[in-house]
């Protein structure tokens, strides 16, 4: 693994992500999710799967506004986190304006730095990069490296550098977007909303080509 420059990263405005989670989870490719622990973690956004609120039976809004799922009935730009199979937790973004229901979850990243913190966190040992995506390919494995809980991080605000948890650009630019119906779920299961980065080795589930390739890891920073 080499090391390359050190790069900038910004946060995304609210605005960002009131609007439609077809939209948000589509921009969101190629976005950088940071957590600031004493290390920071920072990986890049490759695959995210759009959920529609209230009128998609496979959201968990689909039955309306509840305890559980009320941060993705508030303002947009907030994490929604739920506790899953009874084995990991996944992390969401809640979008479109107040009152509205949709999110859009989190299921691969590309690791950039905090290695091995986030190494640490899974349990498991990298030797090359080969073995990173071991680290955050999948929604359970990208939220145990980055240590997300929902008692942690529900309703963290992220859009904000002063949370621990935040998403911020910097000057990378998506390409190869690709869109699939949405894994891992049996209700509407065949809509067309998963967005990935194709041929990027850290998105998850079977089926899709991945190009091995050589992965550069830079040193991020806030501005």
């Amino acid at each position: 693994m080499r090391k390359s420059h050190t790069v900038q990263i910004r946060p995304l405005h609210r605005a960002f992500f009131s609007r439609d989670p077809r939209r948000v989870a589509r921009e969101l490719l190629g976005k950088v999710l940071v957590r600031e622990a004493p290390e920071r973690l920072t990986a890049r956004i490759v695959e995210v799967e759009a959920y529609l609120g209230e009128k998609d039976p496979a959201s968990h809004t689909y039955a309306g506004n509840t305890a559980r799922n009320s941060v993705l009935f508030g303002p947009p730009g907030h994490a929604y986190v739920y506790f899953i199979y009874g084995t990991h937790y996944c992390l969401n973004v809640s979008c479109e304006p107040e009152g509205q229901a949709g999110g859009v979850l989190f299921r691969g990243l590309e690791p950039l730095s905090g290695i091995e913190e986030m190494a640490q966190a899974r349990g498991i040992e990298v030797r090359s990069t080969t073995d990173l995506p071991k680290l955050t390919s999948g929604p359970g494995r990208l939220s145990e490296a980055f240590g997300i809980t929902r008692a942690r991080d529900n309703a963290c605000d992220l859009t904000s550098p002063a949370s621990s948890l935040w998403i911020g650009e910097d000057r990378y630019r998506a390409q190869n977007v690709r869109v699939t119906p949405r894994i891992g779920i049996t209700k509407a299961a065949d809509k067309p909303l998963r967005y990935l980065l194709d041929g990027n080795p850290f998105v998850s589930g079977k089926g899709l080509q991945k190009r091995p390739g050589r992965v550069s890891i830079p040193q991020i920073r806030s501005k």
